[in-house]
């Protein structure tokens, strides 16, 4: 095999410490590797590699491994040995299974096991306490466990998106910390009240579930910008979410929605509002009064009268979209 010219980056007396051919068209790993104790790095996405050789995690300074995107299909259990390693990456590769020992990787910082054909994780991932991103999306799941509320480090990104679970673990509340949380295309048919606890969350993503209701906690969190609902079951909102006085982004389209609680002249900080495909025949008019709306979507939806101040809103720049 051979790599790419530029592959290995050296640092001021030679010695190589980062190994990147990320979509080379690689099929083989170089039979060397192990020659290289100073690497820091390995990035080969998007390569063809259908293995992990062993003698990768015997690398002393190993601290970064991106492997997203090619076809591995096993892990050696000696990976979970890996001194160094902080970040890493097997994303698309396909995996049914990781070994136990990966779970013995507790001073990771990011972990990306996305796009593979997982069906349950263990609660070993509790110990993972170092973590600040998770990405589990697009798996096999049938459940998140319980010990996902011990990953109270998370600060970054959750993502367990199109998986297939039907609820969540009333423990995800203790992640006060994380900022994004992605529940996407899954079977959720209701959140555990405790999702209030999630005080430094930024964007909630819950569109394509079986959501027929929000627990009222849903309006403690004081920094959400960006909630996603759309394309759920949901016939009403909780007066609650007036409480969420930092919300730039609500979309609610594709519900079957009947009416907006009052309490949304609250959310003074909205600027987008999509309404589309929803059951709405009346507008609150308090939406009338936002300072800082900046699109209301109405498209497929018909409100049975067409309130007066909705021309107000397009005079002072707002896209109202009929």
């Amino acid at each position: 095999m051979t790599l790419p010219a530029d592959a290995l980056r050296r640092d001021a007396d030679g010695t190589p410490t980062a190994l990147r051919a990320p979509h080379a068209d690689l099929t083989r790993w170089p039979a060397d590797i192990a020659a290289y104790p100073g690497l820091r790095l390995i990035d080969l996405d998007g390569n063809r590699l259908a293995d992990l050789p062993p003698s990768v995690a015997a690398l002393p300074a190993l601290h970064t491994l991106l492997l997203y995107g090619n076809r591995i299909g096993t892990v050696p259990p000696e990976l979970g040995d890996a001194p160094a390693l902080r970040h890493l990456s097997l994303g698309g590769n396909g995996l049914t299974d990781v070994p136990d020992s990966l779970w013995r990787l507790t001073g990771l910082h990011s972990l990306n096991l996305a796009e593979n054909e997982l069906t349950g994780v263990p609660d070993g991932i509790g110990a993972f306490t170092r973590l600040r991103m998770l990405d589990l999306g697009h798996n096999h799941l049938d459940h998140v466990p319980a010990a996902v509320g011990e990953l109270t480090g998370l600060t970054d990104f959750l993502y367990l998106s199109d998986n297939g679970f039907t609820v969540v673990p009333e423990s995800l509340g203790r992640l006060d910390r994380l900022a994004y949380l992605n529940l996407t295309d899954n079977r959720l048919g209701a959140l555990p009240a405790s999702i209030g606890g999630l005080a430094g969350l930024r964007e909630l993503r819950l569109y394509r579930n079986r959501l027929t209701a929000l627990p009222d906690s849903i309006g403690r969190l004081p920094a959400l910008r960006e909630l996603h609902l759309a394309d759920n079951r949901l016939t009403e909102l909780p007066a609650a979410v007036g409480g969420l006085a930092e919300l730039r982004v609500l979309d609610l389209r594709n519900n079957p929605l009947r009416r907006l609680p009052e309490s949304v002249a609250g959310l003074t900080r909205l600027r987008h509002l999509d309404l589309r495909a929803t059951r709405i025949t009346e507008l609150p008019a308090g939406l009338a009064a936002l300072p800082d709306l900046e699109k209301l979507d109405l498209r497929w939806t018909k409100p049975e009268v067409l309130p007066d101040w909705l021309s107000d809103l397009r005079d002072r720049g707002c896209a109202v979209l009929l």
